[in-house]
Parts: C-alpha cells; structure tokens; sequence
C-alpha cells in the first residue's frame, strides 16, 4: 500500500496535520469551488441559449439539474475507481473530462448537444475531482481536520463570487460559445489540483516493522465498493437524515430572488441577497471548522451538525413570514451562516463516523442517495409554488424538510447509539497502531479502524454494528 498509483495509504502513516497537506488543501478549495459553484455560474448562458436555440428557461434550467446530478449520482463510480487507481490519476483525467466537455459544447449545434457536453461529461470530470479531493483531505489531516474541512468547504462561495461575474463578462466580449471555451481553458486547473494529491509514503521498513508487513500479507484483498458500511448505525442515520436535508436545503437559494422580484423589487437588487448570503457563507465556514476542532466539541460533532441542520431549518421556517425585502435580507444573513456551518460539517461528520478505510465508499453510497432528493427537492418546491402561487408555502417546506433531518440525525444518535462503558480509548489514527500488540488483531478488523475525533456515540454503535 503506498505506491505511485493507488494512493491507499500504509498502515503506520500517521496524518502529517500540515507540511504538504496544505497544498493539498489548496487543491480541494479550487475544486470544491468548480463543483459547487460550476452548476450556479453556467446559468448566466442561460438567456442567449434561450435566443439560439428558442427554447424555454425550463429547458436551460435541466443544464444544471444534470451537472449537479452527475456530482451527486456517480458518488459510487468514483469510489471504484479511487480504490482501483488512487486519487492522483483518478482527479487528472477528471479534469480532461470537464475541461473537454465545456469545448464541446461551445461547438453545440442543439440544447440536447449541451446537455450532453455540459451536462454529462462536465458534471463526470467534476465528480471524478470532488470526491478524490475530500478522501486526500481526509488522509493528510487528523488533529486540524475540521479546520481543513471548513477552508476546503469555503471554497464553494468564493467560487460562485467569482465565476458568475466572469461568465458575465466572457458573455458581453465573447459570447456564449467564447465564454464555453474559455471556461474549458479554466477547469484544466482542475489536473493542476489533481497532481498535487500525493500519495501517503510510510518510513523506510525497519527490523521491527517486520511483524505488520506479514500480518498485512493475509489481509483480504480491498473491496472497490465497500457496502459494510450499511452495517454501521451511525452510518445509516447519517444517510437518513442527509437525504432528508438536502429536499429542501438548496431550495431557498433558487427561490429567493424570484420571491424578492414577486415584492415588486427590481432585478439588480434582487440579484444582491445572493451575494449576501455567499459573502456571509464564505465566513461561516472557516469559523465553524475552528469551533468544531475545539477539543470539547469535537467528540460532539454530530450533535453540533445537528443543531446547524436546525438553525437552517428554523430560519426558513421564519423567511416564510417575510413581507419586505429588509426580512429578506435578513434571512441571507441568517441562512448563509447556517448554510456555512452544514457546509463545513457534512462531510468532517461522515468522516468521524465511518474513518479513513471506509471513506471512500461511505462517500460515494452517500451522494448517490441525496443524487435523488436533489433531483426531487427543487423540481417539488416549483410545483407546489404553481399549485399555490405563494412562496411562504415553499419556504414552510424547505424548513420542516430540514428540520426533520435534525430530528433523526439527533434523537437517531442519541436514542439508537450507546457507547459501552468499558469501551477502549485506543484506537486507530488513519492506519497507525496506537499499540503494537494489537496490530495484528486490528488488521485482521477488515477496515474497522475509527479515528480519535469520533464522536463517543457514534463509535459504540459501530462498535456494536460490528
């Protein structure tokens, strides 16, 4: 384990917690940034695609419901090809992919040709980089992970400040099909991003190490998709309530400048609650990384995901009342905070919850199942909005959706997780023994290590899964 190509890290490699692991980290901010804020940004085509094709904004709008859904859905191919090939090589031809599909489609001559570039082959290179790009970071970072994570997460509304004003300028001087290319040119930072994932290399084998290396040759060959994970309680109401949340956490976004446009404000100030809702996102990720390093907090995180799951929840639940644009405003603020705080959390919890062996195919599994509610949130928010013709409708069931999310993943933890009173406190960090005596019994635990900053909870129902 350990090589040029697949990058599954060696058993006594400890996260380094810095050295190149900030590069790293570099890397998964610029490409958390295009996942996220790719689909967001294309839709400033949208009106000159509506004039070259003479299709409808319902047309366009499927450009980025696919992108997001290849993101989400493929979670599972990507798994399989990170634990078949590694992360490095895996991102790189990622970022041909996305790259490629952007030139195609400035060559489009049909809507269906863009859903297939665009769509498609862009949304495949952007998952093939995200998901590769959240396991590296999981791997170089142990101690400072949550801080990691809420930089890295950060990455997604400084993106969106920046690409959709770009896509407006590119649109202005070059077109629609200028801007395409150009964009192209831009995601081949993507194989930039991938080359600086290196592999974990361990310590030269030394006289004593002799004893893991033959404990790992009778180690069962890895799995490419690792479905133990359904075993894991704590994995399971995660998936649960994850699924639940996201119905209706990317809702408020996509309704709210037409709510502020339905007050009888113009387009411009309208546009403007989105950038405050990014502005005050791109500090609430960072700041809610930082909180959850804190040592008391830490072994508490899931509890903290729930409570930001709610605090998102409850501010739509009250944006509904809003009459005015000021209320409006005030629900950005409010929104964008808790919108950072489930950013920056979502993915540092799974990783407490399953540990580094196990990431990979927990990840994946996991995106596959929201793939499905993303599909269905905003596309349900819009027919109840034509049945009703009143967003506080909408934005009373974007919040008892994600209320309801914070309900199971809380009461699920705390009713359905025990954690044994004599359980030990010495356990795996990212493959390194904590005592050699048990090495050869946890190796022979086919992925069952757990990290330090688990949460207690969530531990002992691994443990008792098991």
């Amino acid at each position: 384990m350990g090589g040029a190509v697949v990058d599954d890290e060696p058993s006594d490699v400890k996260a380094p917690d810095g050295g190149w692991g900030w590069a790293v980290l570099a890397g998964g901010f610029v490409i958390t940034g295009f996942s996220y804020a790719f689909p967001k940004a294309v839709s400033v085509f949208f009106k000159e695609l509506i004039r070259e094709f003479g299709v409808g904004y319902s047309d366009c709008a499927w450009i980025s419901s696919i992108l997001l859904a290849m993101l989400y859905g493929t979670g599972p191919l990507c798994s399989v090809l990170v634990n078949k090939f590694g992360c490095r090589p895996v991102m790189m031809v990622g970022g041909l992919f996305a790259s490629l599909g952007m030139i195609l489609a400035s060559l489009a001559t049909s809507i269906i040709h863009i859903y297939i570039c665009t769509g498609v082959i862009t949304g495949l290179g952007l998952a093939l980089n995200f998901q590769p790009s959240l396991i590296m970071l999981n791997r170089y970072f142990s101690e400072k992970r949550p801080l990691a994570n809420g930089l890295s997460a950060a990455g997604s509304p400084v993106a969106l400040c920046c690409l959709s004003p770009l896509g407006q300028v590119l649109q202005y001087h070059y077109g629609w099909r200028g801007g395409f290319l150009i964009l192209g040119g831009l995601l081949l930072n993507c194989c930039a991003c991938g080359a600086l994932m290196r592999p974990l290399v361990g310590p030269k084998k030394t006289q004593d190490q002799a004893v893991g290396e033959a404990g790992k040759k009778n180690k069962p060959k890895k799995k490419l998709l690792d479905f133990s994970v359904f075993k894991d309680r704590g994995f399971i109401i995660y998936a649960i309530a994850a699924s639940i949340m996201v119905l209706g956490l990317f809702v408020p976004p996509v309704f709210v400048v037409s709510y502020a446009k339905e007050m009888g404000n113009e387009d411009t100030k309208s546009a403007l609650l989105l950038t405050i809702l990014g502005f005050i996102d791109i500090f609430a990720r960072p700041t809610c990384g930082l909180i959850a390093g804190i040592k008391w907090v830490r072994p508490r995180c899931v509890y903290l995901f729930s409570f930001a799951i709610l605090f998102n929840g409850i501010t739509d639940v009250i944006s509904s009342q809003a009459t005015d644009y000021p209320g409006l405003v005030v629900f950005c603020i409010f929104f964008g905070l808790s919108y950072g705080m489930v950013g920056a959390l979502q993915f540092e919890v799974l990783m407490a919850i399953v540990g580094t062996k196990k990431f990979s195919s927990a990840l994946g599994l996991v995106l596959l199942m929201e793939a499905i509610a993303v599909l269905v949130g905003p596309p349900g928010a819009g027919r109840l909005l034509d049945a009703t013709h009143n967003y506080m409708y909408v934005f009373l069931l974007a919040g008892c959706e994600v209320i309801l999310a914070s309900i199971v993943i809380c009461m699920g933890n705390f009713l359905c997780i025990k954690k044994k009173p004599d359980e030990p406190e010495a356990h795996l960090e990212n493959g390194a023994p904590a005592e050699r005596e048990k090495l050869n019994s946890l190796l022979e635990a086919e992925g069952g290590e757990h990290e330090r900053a688990q949460p207690a909870g969530v531990r002992g129902g691994a443990a008792e899964a098991k």
